[in-house]
C-alpha cells in the first residue's frame, strides 16, 4: 500500500473509534484507491459493511482488499477474520486502534491473506454471522456430506425483533420437516430464551448434537433433557435422500421429496423461497 492509502486507513479508524471502520481498496485506473464505508452493525465489537458501498466501490473500479479496524485491540486476526477472509477471497487488512495515551492512535496493519484456512468443527469461536450455530450446521453438510447449504444475510439480535430466519429459509435451503426421532445429519432447530427458534444444531447420531451456543466455544453434547425440551422442529435436507452411483457421487433416489412448499406446518406458517434479507455485506 501507498503512504497516502496507509493514513487514509489510520485516519478513518481513528475516526471511527470506539467503532470498528471498515473500507475497501480499489483499483482505480490503475491507482490504489481506499474507499471508506459504513458499518451497520449495531455494536462495537463487529463491522456489516453496507452492501450499497461495496456496490459502489465495484462500479469505481476492481476491489482488491477488505480492510477494517480492531478498537482496543491488537490487529492480530480473530478467528472469525480468517474464516471471513477466505469466504471474501480477497486480502485483508487490519488496523488496532487504542487510547493509550488519552487520544486514539492507530497501529501498525497487520494483513491476512486467504490460506485454504478452515475453523475446526469443535471449539471455534463466535462470531455472529461469521462463526456461529448456522455456519457450523453449513460447515458439517459441506465437510461431511458434499452439500452446500445457501447462506442467508442476518443482523445480530434478530430473534428479538421477531424475526423468524430459520422458518422463514429452511426451504430455500433445501430442508423439509420431519416428524418423530432425528436421523444422523438432520438439522434440529431449537428455542433459547426467546420467543423465536433461534439456534441450530446437527444431530451426529448415537445421541450427540453439534452446536454452537451464542458466546461459547462449539461443542459436541447429548441430545437430551434441556436440548429435547426447547427443540421445536426437525428437519432433514433433501439431498440427504441421495445414494452414491458407481463414481461415488451422490445421486437423487426417485423417491426423495422435493423442496417444501407447505403453507403450514407444526403450527409455523412458512414463506417457502421468500427472500427478505437485511441490507449489508456481513464479514
Amino acid at each position: 500500500m501507498t503512504p497516502q492509502t496507509i493514513e487514509a486507513i489510520r485516519a478513518h479508524a481513528v475516526r471511527e473509534f470506539p467503532r470498528e471502520a471498515c473500507g475497501l481498496l480499489v483499483v482505480v485506473r490503475g491507482r490504489e484507491q481506499y474507499i471508506a464505508c459504513r458499518n451497520l452493525a449495531g455494536n462495537a465489537g463487529h463491522f456489516i459493511l453496507s452492501s450499497e458501498d461495496y456496490a459502489e466501490a465495484e462500479n469505481r473500479g476492481e476491489i482488491i482488499a477488505v480492510v477494517h479496524s480492531h478498537p482496543n485491540g491488537p490487529a492480530t486476526p480473530s478467528e472469525a477474520d480468517r474464516t471471513a477472509c477466505e469466504a471474501s477471497g480477497l486480502i485483508w487488512h487490519i488496523v488496532p486502534v487504542s487510547c493509550a495515551s488519552g487520544q486514539p492512535g492507530a497501529g501498525e496493519i497487520v494483513t491476512l491473506a486467504p490460506c485454504g484456512y478452515e475453523a475446526p468443527l469443535v471449539g471455534r469461536e463466535f462470531s455472529h454471522g461469521v462463526n456461529d450455530c448456522y455456519q457450523l450446521v453449513r460447515d458439517w453438510y459441506r465437510r461431511e456430506r458434499g452439500i452446500e447449504l445457501k447462506n442467508f444475510m442476518r443482523i445480530d439480535g434478530w430473534w428479538e425483533r421477531g424475526e423468524n430466519l430459520y422458518l422463514k429459509h429452511y426451504a430455500e435451503a433445501g430442508f423439509y420437516l420431519v416428524d418423530g426421532e432425528p436421523e444422523k445429519g438432520d438439522m434440529i432447530v431449537m428455542q433459547i430464551r426467546s420467543t423465536q427458534p433461534n439456534h441450530a444444531a446437527v444431530y451426529l447420531g448415537d445421541g450427540l448434537i453439534l452446536h454452537h451456543l451464542y458466546g461459547r466455544l462449539s461443542s459436541r453434547d447429548v441430545y437430551g433433557g434441556y436440548w429435547k425440551d426447547v427443540t421445536r422442529m426437525i428437519m432433514r435436507h433433501r439431498d440427504m435422500h441421495c445414494k452414491a452411483d458407481n463414481r461415488g457421487r451422490p445421486e437423487r433416489r426417485p423417491d426423495a421429496p422435493a423442496l417444501f412448499t407447505e403453507t403450514e406446518k407444526g403450527g409455523y406458517p412458512v414463506a417457502a423461497g421468500e427472500n427478505g434479507l437485511p441490507d449489508g455485506r456481513l464479514f
